[in-house]
């Protein structure tokens, strides 16, 4: 039936058959869409809701007229507004674009053009595409308001906190619930936000992004739309690119208004918070009732990112981050952290022994020959000791020549494990190699360890090979 009706509407508008009708794949809403090939390509769109239908027909139309890049709409069914005909975009979505980006963590320049595009056409259409807008055919909701705020952060409670297990006090979550939309209100403006900005939500032809699926979107904040595309949890964007994609946004922000940056990123943290809490509880609706595995599979990457939110923490909502916290502990998801977790294994050994193989199966990772330092090895009175007794330490810091080498060996082991845990691996091993095995290495890798420990919180497993002395350094983020 959907089928012959669009096959009915494409006649009706282009005067002549469809050749070809073609299901594409759905997306996370019941609209379903089909590609009628003839004398022209054609999305034809069935959506149960004629709400939301007559929404995305209004604004398609007056975006278009803004000059905003979105899908022509060529015509639509009178009778019962069920069925449409679109623009063909063709099938590339800026999410499938960036794959190699987000499965690695490592975005091509090409990748890169492609995400500054459209960071920087973001304003434009929160903007311009609000000059002349009517709120008014916004559907379910014509702004972002307190109202909305507690239905997505009870969507959160009861489709994804509840459905944990996990034991809290709603009265209290309820409290600072209230407190986070107090500060969310604070950030009010007649701009059109778009509420589900990401990159499934953005198509690419020739080379050019393209605005799809915005009939959600109302009067609101920008800063919503900011934290939904950046924090999006399966794009995987590494905070180095993260940076430099918002500092994109704000010279294209400045051109509709100016900007205190303090206090943009001290307000842009708060919506990262609710949009997280709501994208858990739209997987928790759609994946754990609904059983759509695309869902499931994205929780752990929004739990991800939870984490790292809370390492800097919220005083203004206590409770809550407790529960939050609580919640990124329990076994189901600390298990999968678990396995992406980062483990550098450092090394001492001496080279007439060989060089330490890697049990991992990774193929190796750092070995430095520490051969080049002056050797307190040299010197009968420091044979007794190791590298990590404090007469060794003393020869070799007041000598400066081991404080230099290290300063170098940490510039490369640190850059490597920032990416190593942006790109979810798990190992890496750094070797130190002396004469001996003893004075040079063993300091060297007794400090690396400490070092690594210290700075990125990662998991360090520390063996001085010739002095059968092992050490284990715990994972403390």
């Amino acid at each position: 039936m959907i089928i012959e009706d669009l096959k009915n509407l494409y006649l009706a508008y282009m005067g002549s058959e469809a050749e070809t009708v073609t299901e594409l794949p759905s997306s996370g809403s019941n609209r379903r869409y089909f590609r009628l090939t003839g004398l022209k390509n054609i999305i034809g769109v069935y959506g149960t809701s004629i709400d939301e239908n007559k929404a995305f027909l209004y604004m398609a139309k007056h975006f278009r007229q803004c000059g905003l890049p979105v899908p022509e709409v060529y015509y639509a069914s009178k009778d019962n507004l069920y069925y449409y005909l679109q623009e063909d975009l063709g099938d590339t979505l800026l999410f499938g674009a960036i794959e190699k980006g987000r499965k690695t963590s490592v975005f091509s320049e090409e990748e890169k053009v492609l995400l500054r595009k459209t960071v920087r056409l973001l304003p434009s259409i929160q903007f311009a595409g609000a000059d002349g807008f009517d709120f008014s055919m916004c559907y379910p909701q014509s702004e972002f308001n307190q109202r909305s705020i507690m239905w997505d952060l009870n969507y959160f409670k009861y489709c994804f906190l509840k459905a944990t297990g996990l034991d809290f006090q709603e009265d209290r979550l309820e409290d600072d619930f209230q407190k986070m939309a107090d500060v969310l209100m604070r950030s009010q403006s007649a701009t059109f936000m778009y509420r589900d900005f990401q990159s499934r939500n953005v198509m690419i032809k020739d080379g050019e992004p393209y605005f799809i699926d915005f009939q959600g979107g109302r009067k609101g904040p920008f800063y919503y739309d900011v934290a939904s595309f950046l924090w999006q949890a399966k794009a995987r964007y590494p905070d180095s690119l993260r940076q430099e994609l918002l500092k994109e946004y704000l010279v294209a922000l400045r051109d509709y208004k100016p900007i205190d940056e303090k206090y943009f990123y001290s307000q842009l943290r708060h919506f990262v918070l609710f949009r997280t809490l709501q994208v858990l509880g739209a997987y928790g609706f759609r994946g754990y009732f609904e059983k759509k595995p695309h869902f499931i599979q994205s929780v752990p990457f929004a739990i991800e990112n939870l984490r790292e939110l809370l390492e800097n923490g919220y005083t203004e909502y206590p409770y809550l981050c407790g529960v939050l916290k609580q919640l990124t502990e329990m076994k189901q998801f600390t298990d999968d952290l678990k396995k992406r977790q980062l483990t550098v294994r450092v090394m001492s050994f001496a080279y007439k022994k060989g060089i330490p193989e890697d049990t991992t199966g990774n193929g190796g990772g750092y070995v430095f020959d520490c051969r080049a330092v002056n050797n307190p090895g040299k010197y009968d009175r420091y044979k007794p000791f190791i590298g990590i007794d404090e007469p060794v330490i003393k020869f070799l810091e007041d000598d400066g020549e081991i404080l230099t080498f290290l300063e170098h060996v940490y510039a490369l082991v640190d850059a490597s494990v920032q990416r190593y845990i942006e790109r979810g691996f798990s190992n890496l091993q750094v070797c130190f190699g002396c004469t001996g095995g003893r004075h040079r290495s063993v300091y060297s890798a007794q400090h690396l360890a400490e070092h690594l420990n210290k700075k990125f919180g990662v998991h360090v497993e520390l063996v001085h090979r010739e002095q059968n002395i092992e050490q284990m350094f715990n994972a403390t983020r």
